[in-house]
């Protein structure tokens, strides 16, 4: 279809033109788009494209009955370019927006609470503070056996005392813990 052909039937019935122009070059149309977009689009994506492209043509163009020219390679260049923006749009769409439902930010949200967390960690300080005051080697026993689950017989090899003698400080170092620890209003 030539320029001429195209301002002929533009002039009689604009509505029969676009008929013939999609008709004529539709599938040119898509097998271009469609290879730009085929690994980053959606059928949809692709379909809204190639109306992107004979909207363009439609719009932007002019068809001059002077000239005899084939308009295949402006149709070819307007769709790769329109394919090209389009790659590039949902490209830029899946790279960079994160999409949230409202309802889970607000549990994510709700999730974490900076009170409860600042106070956890006080009482964590407190208490860290607390097992240091009652000296060695009450404090290395208390810490052994709570934070690294160690056992007394493991413990009476790192202090150089029986497991029996273990058991008992651990127990009377736990007696002035809890002593400790009422006195400083964090127990009862």
């Amino acid at each position: 279809m030539t320029n001429t052909e195209l301002a002929e039937m533009m002039r009689r019935s604009p509505s029969e033109c676009h008929k013939a122009l999609v008709k004529e070059y539709g599938r040119y149309v898509y097998a271009i788009v469609y290879n730009k977009l085929r690994s980053s689009g959606t059928s949809e994506d692709i379909e809204e494209c190639v109306s992107d492209v004979f909207a363009d043509i439609f719009i932007k163009c002019e068809f001059d009955s002077t000239t005899g020219e084939d308009i295949k390679c402006l149709i070819g260049t307007i769709a790769k370019r329109r394919a090209i923006s389009k790659y590039r749009s949902i490209i830029a769409k899946t790279q960079y927006i994160a999409e949230t439902d409202e309802e889970e930010m607000g549990r994510i949200a709700s999730d974490f609470s900076i009170e409860e967390h600042s106070e956890g960690n006080e009482l964590r300080r407190l208490l860290l503070d607390k097992i240091d005051a009652l000296g060695e080697p009450d404090s290395t026993i208390l810490i052994q056996k709570f934070y690294y689950n160690r056992s007394s017989k493991e413990i009476a090899q790192s202090v150089s005392m029986t497991a029996t003698a273990v058991r008992s400080r651990c127990s009377r170092a736990m007696n002035k813990l809890r002593t400790m620890l009422i006195e400083a209003g964090v127990a009862r």
